[in-house]
């Protein structure tokens, strides 16, 4: 623990006065507790059973099969996207890390996380108030700044706690503040408005007449947060950006948007959604009067396409040093280690400046999405690179993951309660770069033995049931990806597919193109 919080917390002990906050239990004046000092144990009342609580509440989660299994797996720098498990010999591929584009073996960041490391040593030393602040911080939120054109920028140990300690911080500060809050919201940005105490309003997924409905019945004068993401990374989603925007200037409120799925994997400058939505503004550099220019405040992570760790907001520079005064859980907490921000500096200028990365993990995307679709595999549609699978079923989604890993070396793991409903269990697919063909047939074809051997639903059986949340669901629409196929570069070679060449011949001619361009800006960073 921090000294500042050691010492924070001690004022806050000895300054307790007269009130007893649980006057029931207050003790006895020493005579008396030395008179009954001779009473049996058994007229004693018992005490708390603290292992009971906690086995109770563990069995709890195991009766509902919520229960959440981790597997060892040590991801393979010089062997992505492959991993081993116990014993290194056991190989797996991974198929559900966030580390999108693989950053996390790039090696442009490894070299300058070496070189800072044997530079500068291990870690940061302390808070950034004592000792923790140097030119690696100064650096890294000076780059985060410029990406998302932003005045100013501060990085935190997490984006979890950049979100909780931020809107904890406004929402307490700010007199009668009140946080609107999308239903299918990140837990970071839940529990800091559980934090803050101050009045939520939660809206309907993406419902913009539910929450202009909610705005509307909040006092003009009171300051208002509209909390929400640009890619909700369980479903896949795209956050209404812009609406949302026109509804904050409409009724005063300032908006705050998660951008952790999207950052480094959307925009011409990799910034996210908000930058993507005017993708030609922000490629020429005119960012002012754009989408993103219009977000309050924007949060990312360093932790996943990124492939390092951290998080941070972005803003005005009053805003930024509002919540570096004022959030405990930026101010009392020790800095990230000097290497872990070299390295993430440097992957967000890799990323600013290189696209091959992200468009192709969005081709192999379309390509997974495509053959499972092919297979009548239920993929709940999306616009995103998120590739969810729908079970259903809490059990059955752990076997399914089980199977997989265990019987054709594929690690998926299973979504279950809290993080998606009940009754909405699933396998979260994340293709990356580095899901080549070869790993395509082979996951494409394990989803299928799978659903058969588990006799899981499939689409088609989903739409004779009417359709669920998105699967098979009759005249929905399907949703268009967010990167175009001119923004992809590949509208030229779909104009030659529809003069008669075959679809898949054409995608694995523009993957191969891909892959190509990618390896050289790998060797040329070397």
């Amino acid at each position: 623990m921090p000294d500042e919080q050691r010492h924070l917390d001690h004022r806050l002990l000895t300054s307790t006065t007269a009130s007893i906050p649980f006057p029931h239990a207050a003790q006895k004046p020493a005579a008396a507790r030395s008179a009954n000092f001779g009473q049996s144990q058994s007229a004693k009342a018992a005490h708390f059973d603290y292992e009971a609580y906690y086995e109770s509440e563990l069995d709890k989660k195991h009766k509902d099969k919520s229960y959440r299994y981790f597997n060892n797996i040590n991801r393979l720098a010089k062997e992505f996207p492959r991993a081993h498990k116990e014993s290194p010999e056991d190989k797996v591929t991974v198929w559900c890390s966030n580390d999108y584009l693989g950053m996390g073996r790039n090696s442009a960041v490894l070299k300058s996380m070496h070189e800072t490391l044997d530079n500068y040593g291990a870690g940061a030393g302390g808070t950034r108030n004592i000792s923790g602040h140097n030119q690696h911080a100064v650096a890294l939120e000076n780059t985060i700044a410029q990406l998302h054109s932003k005045e100013a920028a501060l990085v935190f140990s997490s984006c979890y706690v950049a979100n909780d300690a931020t809107l904890a911080t406004l929402g307490s500060k700010m007199p009668n503040c009140v946080i609107l809050s999308d239903s299918l919201n990140h837990a970071s940005m839940i529990q800091g408005i559980r934090h803050s105490g101050a009045k939520k309003m939660v809206f309907k997924h993406n419902d913009i007449a539910d929450l202009e409905a909610k705005l509307v019945s909040i006092p003009a004068e009171y300051p208002k947060i509209i909390a929400f993401e640009s890619v909700y990374s369980m479903c896949g989603s795209i956050g209404p950006i812009e609406q949302i925007c026109d509804l904050a200037e409409k009724y005063g409120a300032i908006t705050f948007l998660d951008e952790v799925h999207a950052v480094g994997m959307y925009g011409s400058h990799g910034a996210g959604v908000a930058e993507h939505l005017d993708y030609e503004a922000h490629k020429a550099g005119k960012p002012q009067g754009t989408i993103m220019d219009r977000i309050d405040i924007i949060t990312g992570t360093l932790g996943k396409a990124y492939g390092c760790v951290g998080g941070y907001i972005a803003g005005s520079t009053k805003l930024v040093d509002t919540i570096r005064s004022l959030a405990p859980g930026f101010i009392f907490t020790t800095s990230l280690p000097p290497a872990t921000m070299a390295g993430a500096k440097t992957a967000i200028e890799y990323q600013a400046n290189y696209q091959g990365d992200r468009r192709l993990q969005q081709l192999h995307t379309r390509a997974v999405k495509d053959e499972l679709n092919a297979r009548d595999i239920p993929v709940i549609p999306n616009p995103s690179h998120i590739v969810p699978v729908l079970v259903g079923n809490a059990e059955t989604a752990r076997k399914a993951s089980d199977l997989l890993l265990e019987d054709w070396g594929i690690y998926v793991q299973a979504i279950n309660y809290p993080t998606v409903p009940v009754g909405q269990e699933r396998l979260r697919v994340t293709p990356t770069p580095g899901h080549v063909r070869e790993y395509r047939e082979h996951l494409v074809e394990a989803f299928d033995a799978v659903w058969k051997q588990l006799g899981i639903k499939r689409t088609s059986e989903w739409a004779a049931e009417g359709g669920f949340i998105g699967v098979g669901e009759p005249g929905k629409a399907e949703e268009l990806p967010l990167w175009t196929d001119e923004q992809l570069g590949v509208d030229t070679v779909l104009k030659e597919m529809k003069a008669g060449q075959g679809a898949v011949g054409v995608l694995e001619a523009v993957l191969e193109n891909e892959r190509k361009a990618t390896a050289q800006a790998v060797s040329a960073a070397a």
